[in-house]
């Protein structure tokens, strides 16, 4: 079984920001439970950010530059990370090799599953160290990403990997037992969810905001990253970092281990997975209410008479998001023109463009229904 794991920020470090040696300690124990059961492990691990935020607090404190903290500008949380990414791994790598495991870092950025060739060369890295019997520390390039740090990257890029591997099972540990109905900090009457068949509007609404000053996502991330997991075929738990045995339990599918969501019914080929989840969009499409009916139930290509709104700066062969008069989205595609070459044409019939404008907006072997 090829199973991901994803450690928050709150989860692998220690109130002060410092790295939280006992917390990847027992992580590391479950990682080599699992090694000697045959498993093949990939850890998603976040916490650079916070430890270099502990470094400057501490001794540096003094040095200009030092009270930085994380609500600094994206560029300072990019410094931060370059401080604090070597002492993560430093951590992971004493205890994985005191328990006789290899550590290998790898650090992406999204970019690098925005491109096939660099989407396919990731997976293949990733696969040759499972095949060495490595276990890969994966997070964010922080240090170097063009975009700003954002909330919740690290739970996007666990099920981007999850997806990319085809894993059997990504799980996200984080502070809290699991997905509850409400947030129980503010609501007492909140009850954990233990089983999600399918992520809807309410449960999404449900999910509320970033949980700690720490880190970046909350449960709503982690949602988003089930979601994503599911409709790429990969059983999510998420659960309680602290819970005894907690990698091991949601392995073997025990009863009680936190929430689990189930995996979508509906199989996508690799290469609409990868339109789907890997690519950023680019811009957005509205479409009226009889072209999401054409799309959504009879599968056809995104022609121009049926978009009424075009918005974003995208290119040919860029990704766009598909939205309904509601302006909720409801499918995902590679875009065959240029927003303004789009704008230019919107409503036309396709009898009615010129010979060397593309007959589809999006093509149907290019488009992802999300619904």
């Amino acid at each position: 079984m090829i199973v991901v794991v994803k450690i928050g920020t709150s989860s692998v470090t220690l109130p002060d920001g410092g790295i939280d040696g006992a917390a990847v300690a027992k992580l590391g124990a479950e990682l080599e439970r699992l090694h000697a059961e045959g498993h093949k492990v990939v850890v998603v691990s976040s916490g650079a950010v916070t430890a270099g935020v502990a470094v400057l607090a501490g001794p540096a404190a003094g040095r200009p530059g030092g009270t930085v903290g994380r609500q600094a500008d994206a560029v300072a949380l990019q410094a931060l990370s370059a401080i604090g990414q070597h002492r993560l791994m430093r951590v992971y790598d004493d205890v994985l090799g005191a328990l006789g495991l290899i550590a290998g870092q790898v650090l992406l950025a999204p970019t690098d599953f925005d491109h096939r060739g660099r989407y396919l060369h990731a997976r293949d890295t990733l696969r040759r160290l499972l095949e060495l019997g490595v276990v890969p520390i994966v997070n964010e390039n922080d240090a170097i990403a063009d975009d700003e740090i954002r909330f919740g990257d690290n739970d996007r890029l666990a099920a981007l990997v999850a997806h990319l591997l085809q894993a059997d099972l990504l799980i996200l540990l984080t502070d809290t037992a699991g997905f509850f109905s409400a947030d129980p900090r503010v609501d007492a009457g909140a009850t954990l969810i233990e089983e999600v068949t399918e992520i809807d509007h309410e449960l999404e609404a449900a999910a509320g905001g970033p949980g700690s000053d720490s880190a970046r996502g909350g449960m709503a991330s982690k949602l988003a990253a089930a979601k994503m997991a599911s409709w790429s075929g990969v059983r999510t738990v998420i659960a309680a970092a602290d819970r005894p045995d907690v990698v091991h339990d949601a392995v073997e599918g025990s009863s009680q281990v936190g929430t689990v969501f189930l995996p979508h019914g509906r199989a996508l080929s690799a290469r609409k997975l990868w339109i789907a989840f890997a690519l950023r969009p680019a811009g957005r499409i509205v479409v009226d209410e009889g072209a999401k009916k054409a799309l959504v139930e009879r599968g056809t290509s995104l022609l121009p008479s049926g978009v009424v709104e075009v918005s974003g700066r995208f290119a040919p062969d860029d990704a766009v998001e598909i939205c309904g008069p509601d302006g909720v989205v409801f499918a995902k595609g590679i875009s065959q023109m240029a927003a303004a070459r789009a704008s230019a044409w919107l409503g036309k019939r396709s009898g009615d463009l010129p010979p060397d404008v593309p007959p589809e907006v999006v093509h149907r072997d290019d488009l992802v229904v999300l619904v």
